[in-house]
């Protein structure tokens, strides 16, 4: 019989040369008029100088902490090596993302002269090319790294996954990185280009006039692009390897007690590897399948015709790896990989709900503003409140489901042996997990569309287009919007749907440490003075983490506004459009802004939990439970506040686009004012601080995974 984890590099290179034909099919396009490449080159420009200057900052923490990894966690070296490695392929994709979404905004803006159809499959193939890049490179890397140091190095298949476990954390460290400075530099952007262009001077968003525009444009790529890229690559291996992490117990379960060959048992650790490959061709189908034929059709139903072929393509290929990697009841199995497929959609039909114009929250928040910002504000927070209560539900009951289906799918040998029947429970969840992200480079091709829109909408209007094609690239900015939108709530959702499987990984690696059984390392109690300690640390680092990022956007926006107030004063000629403002300065206070702000804040889901776990071990306490509440409760909290932010942060723009199309007096009214400060005010929340806190949430996961030796020596 073939052996079926040979889809594993097939997939992997296949997804690459896939990613390389749509750079083709995107690069080939017209680049535009001379007016339109100017303004493109200087979009390039900025966010190219940005990510230099950002990954120099990662590359010398990440040596730093590499060294130290190195000399301090076992398998000695190795688990460093794989540190960097992680953080090097995390920041790639990321980079991939980027380059390719700042080639595709002028080829959307030019395809949008002809028709929207082209103009959508443009931009979307163009974000596609990072979702199958920053999945496809998160497959080879931890596929690689596990080969390398298993059969390359020659350890055992515990250390083989001990040291790759560095993989993840590399990952995690770099991406948070990436998403919190990317996060600071576009939203100080686009607060002090929204209040000082269009309140105070009273000039449409993307007008040439603002000094802040280009700045604000070049953002959409640092964040959006090269940020959640950075972000779901992460994702995607830190998910992959908890899961992988989980199935060591069950591979010397089956060797033991079930009577499997090592061979075939090594199929509980590569099965996450597996489905995440069949992922990829799934996604691909989905994207070539995204466009419309009627130009009076909402671009969202092709996006949307793309996301339902590749759920079920997802969902046959699951059951095929399934029935051959997993036992006799596999169908058990199956059945929680559906669960993981059926939670994306309904995600992606919450997050419709909350953010989307068609949608009661929405409009509240649009006629709030009729009565000023306070109520608008006011408004806005009990949305973003009252939006973490169906992911949450939602996410219960995929958790339990999951769970339950693991513990169902156990043979007979397993029910009287605590441990084993729980890592079972776990697994089913890590399997619903693979479910969840076996859409994730569709997903992931669908955020990367917005901000290529949204440039692509700017260069429309900086170049003064006429209205036709602005009317056509703002219908996919309103798309883009909401894609998104969508991919945030998608990326925590997956991240709380993981939380369990990982927690599950850290204390196999206690129980490893310890000599004990995962059964009883597992149990947390809450009611002890360590554990209730960590619990209130962990959702403690939640809001000052926030805190730091929302007051980083504060600041740098700050002086963004006295640079744009300056330039409207001291340049003569701006508002007459006879003289040109000086996008450099704002694109420079921007970066500086990002990069000085972004260090302490991403340094703190890293040293906090370290010096904890090492504090209580050396005073007596029992670490590794300590530091067990902070993950857990940590987590917990990360996923609510990410997911009021996320989607209060959504609700706030849309409700701002609502008034602007036309509603409650329209543009430059007084309630259009107002909802650009509620806009402002949602803006870090939801394009800084959400997005950031779902990668730190996932840090804190990675961090203590590859620390526990710290918390455990006597």
């Amino acid at each position: 019989m073939v052996d079926i984890t040979l889809v594993i590099p097939i997939a992997g290179l296949v997804g690459l040369a896939f990613a390389g034909y749509l750079t083709w099919y995107v690069f080939r396009k017209d680049l535009g008029t001379p007016e339109m490449q100017e303004i493109s080159d200087a979009i390039k420009q900025g966010a190219m100088a940005y990510m230099k200057r950002q990954y120099t900052t990662i590359i010398i923490i990440s040596v730093i902490l590499a060294v130290l990894i190195g000399i301090f966690i076992e398998p000695y070296y190795w688990v460093g090596a794989s540190f960097m490695v992680g953080a090097g392929a995390s920041a790639l994709s990321g980079y991939i993302g980027m380059y390719v979404s700042v080639r595709s905004n002028i080829r959307t803006a030019a395809a949008a002269r002809r028709s929207l159809n082209e103009a959508l499959v443009t931009s979307f193939r163009g974000g596609a090319v990072s979702g199958m890049a920053v999945v496809s490179l998160s497959l080879i890397g931890v596929a690689g790294i596990y080969y390398v140091f298993s059969a390359g190095v020659g350890l055992e298949v515990r250390d083989s996954l001990n040291a790759a476990i560095g993989f993840a954390f590399g990952a995690s460290f770099a991406a948070l990185f990436a998403q919190l400075g990317g996060g600071i530099y576009t939203k100080a952007a686009d607060v002090g280009a929204d209040l000082v262009g269009k309140i105070e001077a009273g000039i449409p968003e993307d007008d040439p006039r603002n000094p802040a525009v280009i700045a604000d444009l070049v953002g959409d790529n640092v964040g959006d692009c090269a940020g959640r890229g950075a972000d779901l690559f992460e994702s995607t291996a830190a998910e992959n390897i908890g899961a992988m992490v989980l199935g060591l117990t069950l591979y010397g379960f089956s060797i033991t007690t079930l009577g499997w060959t090592p061979e075939a048992a090594l199929a509980w650790i590569f099965f996450p590897l597996v489905a995440r490959s069949f992922g990829i061709f799934a996604s691909m189908a989905g994207v070539l399948l995204v466009k419309i034929k009627d130009e009076n059709k909402d671009p969202m139903s092709g996006i949307n015709k793309g996301l339902y072929v590749t759920c079920l393509l997802a969902a046959v290929f699951f059951y095929i790896s399934t029935k051959y990697m997993l036992g006799d009841n596999y169908l058990y199995f199956f059945a929680a990989g559906l669960i993981g497929i059926g939670l994306s959609i309904v995600i992606v039909y919450i997050t419709q709900y909350y953010t989307s114009g068609s949608w009661r929250p929405v409009k509240e928040i649009a006629e709030a503003s009729k009565t000023g910002p306070a109520t608008n504000i006011i408004t806005g927070l009990s949305i973003a409140m009252e939006s973490t209560a169906l992911p949450v539900i939602a996410i219960i009951i995929a958790l339990l489901g999951a769970f339950a289906l693991g513990q169902a799918a156990a043979p007979a040998e397993a029910v009287d042996d605590a441990t084993i029947h729980l890592v079972y429970g776990f697994y089913g969840t890590a399997v619903a997990t693979m479910g969840m992200l076996a859409t994730c480079a569709f997903i992931l091709a669908t955020d990367t569309f917005g901000p290529i829109t949204d440039n692509a909408g700017g260069i429309v209007e900086m170049s003064r287009q006429p209205e036709d094609i602005r009317r056509r690239t703002d219908r996919l900015d309103a798309c883009g919007n909401t894609t998104k939108a969508l991919t945030k709530g998608y990326a925590m959702a997956s991240a709380a749907l993981a939380a369990f499987l990982l927690f599950g990984a850290y204390f196999e690696r206690v129980a490893d440490k310890t000599g004990g059984s995962l059964a009883d390392a597992f149990k947390v109690d809450l009611a002890q003075p360590d554990v209730f300690a960590g619990a209130l640390l962990g959702a403690m680092l939640v809001f000052l983490f926030a805190s730091l990022a929302i007051r980083a956007v504060g600041k740098t926006a700050g002086k963004m506004i006295t640079e744009v107030r300056r330039q409207f004063k001291e340049i003569p000629g701006i508002m007459e459009r006879t003289a040109k403002p000086d996008y450099a300065a704002c694109v420079d206070i921007a970066t500086k802004g990002a990069l000085k702000a972004m260090i302490l804040p991403a340094l703190l889901p890293v040293l906090v939990p370290v010096l904890f776990g090492v504090l209580m071990n050396q005073a007596g306490y029992d670490a590794p439970q300590a530091v067990g509440g902070l993950l857990m409760v940590g987590t917990i909290t990360g996923i609510m506040v990410a997911n009021m932010f996320n989607n209060g942060g959504g609700a706030w723009d849309n409700g701002k686009k609502y008034v602007e199309s036309g509603n409650f007096g329209g543009k430059g009214s007084p309630t259009h004012a107002a909802a650009v400060v509620g806009d402002t005010v949602g803006d870090p929340l939801k394009d800084t601080a959400g997005p950031s806190i779902h990668v730190l949430v996932k840090l804190l996961s990675t961090v203590t995974l590859v620390f526990v030796g710290l918390f455990v020596i006597s």
